[in-house]
């Protein structure tokens, strides 16, 4: 049998979503469409929280990171995938299939801890409003952050370091339109069970690490919210979580449900819609989420809008 490992000269295939060339163009179309609208989403919502001093906050602070993050794992997949889909070119090198799996692990790992960031601000907004200047200060809002991406960084070497120590056989197609872990782990011809162990556990601890933290804050969100009197009041506190709450039950969703399973068990039709969902979808959506329900946004929106209307004017 014909073994080889990472070299230059040796490409992965990947296979993408379909063979017909029909639906590859309408979902090119339809996945370019989708990225432009990322773009200009993420983009939008990262340049209104910085151009409005009123969304100075830590909830928008940490926003402004998870748009950072959905426009840049979009950005790691979907051109490619585009690329693949309108040309019959589907190789890709050794060495940027397993930069393309490094930033996507490093991305969406970080993501997971900063939704927990979110859902922990929250808690203190509601829990313990008199104490919030206090606790969610500049320096913590910071040091959340730094260790969201210290924990993506430290889970994507981990991956692509157990990955690229594998010996790969004679097939190098990858049944799937990026480089991801199983259909990676499935054209090896080592012994796997040491990778997949380690990769199960790590990504296993970040989802439930990361799903604890929301899931006791929104606990302790939900006891103090039915002790308030008023149903304006319960209205307004729910409201602020809503959007949070939708995008986390999104993203959550379907990385469980691609993830949290032995890689035997992944369904190449099953796992490609979920991946499709979480890697091009969802990073459409988060920043229509939270615009569309969210009403300091929409109020963002118009105060800058009108700001830059009046300083055309004036010039």
């Amino acid at each position: 049998m014909n073994t080889w490992k990472h070299t230059n000269e040796l490409d992965f295939m990947l296979m993408g979503l379909t063979d017909s060339k029909d639906i590859q163009l309408a979902l090119s179309v339809l996945f370019l469409l989708i990225y432009m609208v990322t773009v200009l989403g993420n983009l939008g919502m990262i340049l209104i929280i910085r151009l409005d001093v009123q969304l100075d906050t830590p909830m928008y602070f940490f926003l402004t990171h998870l748009s950072f993050l959905d426009l840049s794992y979009s950005t790691v997949i979907t051109p490619k995938t585009i690329e693949n889909l309108l040309t019959s070119i589907k190789n890709i090198s050794f060495m940027g299939c397993f930069i393309q799996l490094y930033f996507f692990v490093l991305l969406a790992a970080a993501e997971c801890f900063i939704l927990s960031s979110m859902a922990y601000d929250r808690y203190v907004a509601i829990c313990n409003p008199l104490h919030y200047p206090v606790i969610m200060s500049t320096r913590r809002s910071h040091a959340l952050i730094t260790v969201s991406y210290m924990i993506g960084a430290m889970d994507s070497s981990v991956t692509v370091f157990c990955l690229s120590t594998l010996n790969f056989c004679n097939s190098k197609v990858i049944h799937h339109f990026f480089c991801d872990t199983f259909p990676i782990l499935a054209l090896s011809c080592s012994d796997t069970y040491d990778a997949e162990a380690t990769i199960f556990i790590l990504a296993g601890s970040t989802l439930l690490l990361s799903l604890i933290t929301i899931s006791s804050s929104y606990v302790s969100i939900l006891s103090t919210i039915l002790k308030i009197n008023s149903s304006s009041g319960k209205h307004k506190a729910f409201s602020t979580c809503a959007s949070h709450l939708l995008g986390v039950t999104v993203f959550y969703g379907t990385m469980i449900f691609t993830y949290l399973k032995p890689s035997k068990s992944y369904s190449l039709g099953k796992d490609q819609v979920a991946s499709v969902f979480y890697t091009i979808v969802i990073p459409m959506l988060n920043p229509l989420i939270y615009s569309l329900r969210n009403k300091e946004v929409k109020s963002a929106v118009i105060r800058v809008v009108k700001k830059r209307e009046s300083t055309h004017k004036l010039k």
